[in-house]
């Protein structure tokens, strides 16, 4: 008994071990918190950051192409048939030659004379059963217009790319503060039902003992009970909804949903007085969009002048040192070696081509003018957005500040409603409706304050406030 007691108190042991290690992590957050998170670990900005690191290795790559280019190559080869190959017969000629020089006779006497037709050929075969070559090559650009125009268009591609990435920050940045705020919000919400029910349960409770005492009609309880459940079957709602929205905050951040986050700001720690600023002073072209399509505009320019230069001719030296080893005999092939050494200068020198290079350069004109028109196109559309965002900021801050005040009102009425209904002055009626008032003017504010928060964040964005 007792090594089995050991081996299951070491097997509860280290079930809780691991039960321990598969806890959910706990993180309490503030904004700044989430965004720092988020940049490390959101899948859109960790794969814009390769997108960089690719550009980066795309530019070494261009570079490389100018630079030395050594190849080595080895090539063994055994004729099971040695070719063969149809010669002229150039051996009769010369014999018949130095017979009639000199003299000599056939057979019967008759003087050998040389035929009129020798155009007779012969077969032949040339060379060894193997043949083993090495070879070393050595190839350098020295000079070619593309090429120098490829470079500075990699270094503006790998500029393009880091802009990339700052783009999907200022995504991230945005998409994260809508959901941390829309978690706040909602915890707010939450709080304000929380003692909205606790006050209709307490109201309800005297409603009820008055009732008893007949002091009440049951008609004044039963208005109250749909008023508390109603605002329990809201709370119960709004409680999965800011659930959700936790989720959706960590998702946004790249945060595993299985751990758990609180968010550690409250909504009245919140400054909502922002004031509108002076949009004479703002420049859209620091808007990352902005910048993004100037640098494609580069690009194209770039682009242009590369396939003006494909006119130029592109000088290139090279030089192949080889060795190469013949014999029937295959162990005898790799004895001896004989050397085939060379170096060089190659031109190209484009002549004609049918006026494909013209086209090349007509749509690289075209595509340059499409990106001037969309930067005039986009200004525009960034200016209006920038006014947009900006009346819609100031109609939503008013809209709070109205919301609050209903809300404050609406709460003033209730006081009084519950005060003149306990002194006999008032009907339930009164109360029921004051309260279903205060809960819509409750709803208008929260939705006001996350529609102003929303397009604040908007208006920062259009001012470039997040480049």
């Amino acid at each position: 008994m007792k090594p089995i007691l050991t081996l299951i108190v070491a097997g509860v042991l280290t079930a809780g071990n691991v039960w321990a290690q598969e806890q959910p992590k706990t993180h309490v957050f503030k904004l700044e918190d989430c965004l720092n998170y988020a940049y490390e670990h959101q899948n859109a900005l960790l794969n814009a950051k390769l997108d960089e690191e690719i550009a980066k290795s795309k530019v070494k790559e261009t570079i490389g192409i100018g630079l030395p280019q050594i190849e080595g190559s080895a090539n063994f080869q055994h004729f099971i048939d040695i070719p063969t190959t149809y010669i002229p017969d150039f051996i009769s000629p010369a014999v018949y030659g130095v017979l009639e020089k000199e003299g000599v006779k056939d057979g019967s006497g008759s003087a050998i004379t040389m035929p009129n037709d020798l155009s007779q050929t012969f077969p032949a075969k040339f060379g060894t059963k193997n043949t083993f070559t090495a070879s070393l090559t050595i190839s350098q650009l020295l000079f070619d217009g593309t090429y120098l125009m490829g470079l500075k268009a990699a270094g503006v591609y790998k500029e393009l790319s880091t802009k990339n990435v700052k783009r999907t920050q200022i995504d991230t940045r945005i998409e994260v503060s809508k959901a941390y705020y829309n978690v706040i919000v909602y915890n707010a919400y939450q709080n304000t039902l929380a003692s909205t029910i606790e006050r209709l349960t307490e109201t309800l409770k005297q409603t009820d003992a008055l009732n008893k005492s007949g002091m009440a009609e049951k008609i004044d309880v039963d208005r109250l009970q749909v008023l508390l459940n109603n605002a329990e079957t809201q709370k119960k709602n709004i409680d999965r909804l800011s659930e959700f929205n936790t989720n959706l905050l960590k998702f946004q951040m790249g945060m595993p949903i299985t751990e758990t986050l609180i968010v550690d700001q409250k909504l009245e720690d919140m400054a909502l007085d922002a004031v509108l600023p002076d949009l004479a002073e703002v420049k859209v072209e620091n808007r990352i969009e902005y910048s993004l399509l100037e640098t494609q505009k580069r690009l194209l320019e770039y682009d242009l002048k590369r396939y003006k230069l494909a006119y130029v001719p592109s000088v290139g030296a090279f030089a192949s040192f080889g060795q190469t080893g013949q014999n029937d005999a295959f162990y005898e092939t790799f004895k001896k070696f004989f050397p085939t050494n060379i170096v060089g200068v190659n031109f190209t020198i484009p002549i004609w081509s049918s006026g494909q290079r013209q086209q090349r350069i007509n749509q690289a004109k075209f595509n340059l003018r499409k990106t001037e028109n969309d930067l005039v196109n986009l200004k525009n559309t960034l200016a209006l957005d920038l006014r947009t965002n900006a009346i819609t900021f100031q109609n939503n801050k008013d809209q709070v500040e109205n919301q609050k005040k209903n809300m404050d009102l609406a709460s003033e009425v209730v006081r009084v409603s519950k005060i003149k209904y306990n002194q006999g002055v008032g009907s339930s009626l009164e109360v029921t409706t004051a309260e279903s008032d205060l809960r819509t003017a409750q709803n208008n504010y929260y939705t006001a304050i996350y529609d102003a928060i929303l397009s604040y964040i908007e208006l920062q964005k259009a001012m470039g406030n997040f480049n």
